[in-house]
């Protein structure tokens, strides 16, 4: 990978006379910056380029069996020849599954929130602890993958599905704000939440040092612990974050939805659902390919840290069901939740080669798994199709 502290002539010679229009050779050792100062990098760029190819600049061109998801020493610059299509495939995907909170219609939401009589108080906790959880949780996540993660990535193709992650975290951010604000909520006591509600504040302090030790700017991978923390950080945010953390928040919105209450609300969790389905499959296909090529990671003693790191989030995600549901609502109650969490434990587990970590656990809720498969199941709303894309992404034949 070029750095623009590289010589990038082939070798040093005497530098030709200046011509005019033509920038002069740059002499071995200078940095672009160092040689060109002010007058910019993207014209020295290409004057060195230009240099470059006249002096068998071929031979710089990226070769698709270099690229590596870490420690690459490709230009990361250069998206394609592609190597890891998987990654380009869910860019495109997330790209034409775009939505926006503003479409989804929230007034039978605040028609139900206003009349004292529309829902129980257990729901109304229930919804109110559920939005301090997300309102802040997906701000967690787009901090860690633009500060941190994507620093580290070295695959373009990985790197613009991150760019497109990001920005539907921050739309996930918007949906919540929105629906805090159509129902007219203290948003002081919501925002505030991650803050005071210790079953919240337990699940953002166990994912926080996992985000901080990326975004310090001193981390750098290259080192078998260095490259062991950036594996077991994208492990903590796709299988335990976004593919455990957010399950028992998701089931229970939508049982609300399916018993016709807060629908706009249901309508949008059901959206951000399909999202982080994704963005959970592709740090998990992100994890596996790591492992590929790096294989001296995967030792048995990670693998015991990785698996204390699962029993640890299970516990903590039903401590919080636990605080939302302190009595049985919506025909759903916390021992429900138990066997839930272990069954989506063992296969987030299994997803990424390891043993399950709770045998013979079954699904209490296989409605979840159809909301998830979403190209198959309508709008339980019934007000359009839930496997909505944008026009550019849609065939006429």
């Amino acid at each position: 990978m070029l750095s623009w502290d590289d010589d990038v002539t082939p070798a040093a010679k005497p530098a030709p006379m200046p011509q005019p229009g033509i920038a002069p050779a740059m002499p071995a050792g200078r940095s672009l910056h160092a040689q060109f100062g002010d007058m910019g990098l993207k014209a020295a760029t290409a004057s060195a380029n230009a240099a470059a190819a006249d002096e068998g600049g071929e031979a710089r061109r990226v070769n698709v069996a270099d690229k590596r998801i870490i420690n690459g020493q490709t230009d990361v610059n250069q998206l394609v020849p592609f190597k890891y299509k998987w990654a380009w495939d869910k860019y495109l995907a997330g790209c034409a599954n775009h939505w926006m909170p503003q479409e989804i219609n929230m007034q039978r939401d605040i028609e139900l929130w206003k009349n004292p009589n529309g829902l129980t108080e257990d729901e109304r906790r229930l919804i109110k602890r559920n939005l301090g959880f997300f309102v802040t949780a997906d701000s967690l996540a787009a901090n860690n993958i633009v500060l941190g993660t994507y620093r580290h990535i070295t695959a373009p193709e990985c790197r613009q599905y991150l760019l497109r992650q990001a920005f539907e975290e921050a739309i996930h951010t918007h949906a919540y704000q929105y629906i805090v604000e159509s129902l007219g909520l203290d948003e002081g006591e919501i925002f505030n939440a991650y803050h005071e509600v210790a079953s919240i504040r337990d699940k953002d302090e166990f994912l926080i040092p996992f985000i901080d030790v990326l975004t310090n700017p001193e981390f750098k991978t290259g080192t078998m612990e260095a490259d062991q923390t950036l594996l077991r950080s994208l492990i903590v945010f796709a299988c335990l974050m976004e593919g455990l953390f957010f399950y028992v928040g998701f089931t229970q919105i939508l049982a609300l939805g399916r018993q016709n209450k807060m629908m706009g609300a249901a309508e949008q969790y059901q959206y951000i659902l399909r999202d982080e389905s994704m963005h959970c499959n592709f740090g998990i296909d992100l994890i596996n390919t790591i492992k590929l090529e790096n294989p001296h990671l995967w030792t048995a003693e990670f693998r015991e840290e990785i698996k204390s790191l699962f029993l640890r989030a299970v516990e903590l995600e039903y401590r919080y069901a636990e605080d939302t549901m302190p009595r049985g609502v919506l025909g759903l109650n916390a021992p429900m939740f138990k066997g839930y969490l272990r069954f989506i434990a063992n296969r987030r587990a299994q997803q990424i080669g390891l043993e399950p970590l709770f045998p013979q656990e079954e699904n209490p809720f296989p409605w979840m798994s159809e909301m998830i498969d979403l190209k198959k199941e309508r709008n339980f709303f019934e007000t359009r199709v839930i496997e909505y894309q944008t026009g550019g992404a849609l065939s006429w034949d």
